[in-house]
């Protein structure tokens, strides 16, 4: 098994624990060492029954062949923590998918990524690095998912649709078929999207619309 260190000890990141666990239940993969969180106050305490071991510094002294997977909703901070990461070359990004997830063999899934139980991705989609996928999502054919992407629970997002590098798409939300979200906007949970999305906007709403705008 490999060893395995999930960044992020928060409510997403116990989740991933236990998605963990329902890979290991099906075939044994991860030796899941514990949380890695900059949150000192957390360090040394148990999430789960998993020890918060320390930070992220706590990587640079370490020599051996390991893995991580960040588990940080927020796509602007995981980014971050990964360009952090990548620096240290013995780190390796684990790609997680529940056993229940449903995909075809012409689905691509780049390295860091997560995708959660009851998720259905369908064919000739292609989901890029440190993708967020959360549970019960549905993509559809020939969707291009950017790096960094956080997709929440319960998103229906339908075929031809391309989501920007770091977009976040609320609880909920639905967007038909050919429409993109630019890079860096949120989508508001519930939202139903029927139109191109700009770059760096926050959109709510049936149909959505942009409220705020954003360097």
């Amino acid at each position: 098994m490999k060893d395995l260190y999930i960044v992020g000890a928060g409510g997403f990141g116990r989740e991933v624990a236990w998605l963990v666990e329902r890979i290991n239940s099906q075939k044994l993969t991860w030796n899941l060492k514990g949380f890695i969180d900059d949150d000192t106050s957390l360090h040394g305490t148990y999430e789960d029954d998993y020890l918060v071991i320390g930070g992220c510094d706590n990587f640079a002294d370490n020599s051996e062949e390991i893995w991580v997977v960040c588990a940080i909703g927020s796509s602007r901070i995981r980014k971050k923590i990964i360009d952090r990461l990548q620096k240290i070359p013995n780190i390796h990004f684990a790609t997680l998918i529940d056993p229940t997830v449903q995909y075809s063999n012409r689905v691509k899934i780049e390295e860091g990524t997560i995708i959660c139980a009851g998720t259905v991705i369908t064919v000739d989609v292609t989901i890029g690095k440190h993708v967020i996928i959360n549970l019960n999502c549905t993509l559809g054919h020939d969707d291009i998912i950017g790096n960094f992407a956080t997709i929440y629970p319960g998103a229906n997002i339908s075929g031809n649709v391309i989501v920007g590098e770091g977009a976040e798409l609320g609880t909920g939300m639905q967007i038909i078929q050919g429409k993109s979200i630019g890079q860096g906007s949120i989508v508001g949970a519930g939202a139903v999207v029927i139109q191109d999305m700009l770059a760096k906007c926050t959109a709510v709403g049936n149909p959505a619309k942009p409220i705020k705008f954003y360097e």
